[in-house]
């Protein structure tokens, strides 16, 4: 009897708000966010989020410094999972990057900001 009723509970009629919901949340999951906040006057910082956690994050935040002539580090965040800041607007440069480097595909890569 307690397992007919949940069984019951747990098939959910899906309404019209669920299923565009769901859409945009599976599509939002596999893309790499990269925005630019606004720090202080003129400067401002960089976030890249969304990377494949296979990757090493470590060793592309590296080739980021090395390429932009920038300064960069790696933050733990609990709903993106580990972010790249890198210092100035460098949004065009980490799309071109990982494109070229084959990371992922252009329509993957989101640009926000300004």
């Amino acid at each position: 009897m307690i397992f007919l009723i949940f069984a019951i509970r747990s098939t959910h009629i899906k309404g019209a708000f669920d299923d565009d919901a769901g859409d945009k949340a599976g599509n939002q999951a596999d893309k790499v966010h990269v925005r630019v906040q606004q720090r202080n006057g003129r400067k401002c910082i960089t976030t890249v989020a969304g990377l494949a956690d296979d990757l090493d994050i470590k060793r592309i935040c590296k080739a980021f410094k090395k390429n932009f002539s920038c300064n960069g580090a790696l933050q733990k965040d609990e709903d993106d999972g580990e972010v790249i800041q890198l210092s100035g607007d460098q949004r065009t440069n980490v799309m071109e990057f990982l494109v070229d480097q084959e990371i992922c595909h252009k329509d993957e890569v989101v640009l926000h900001g300004f």
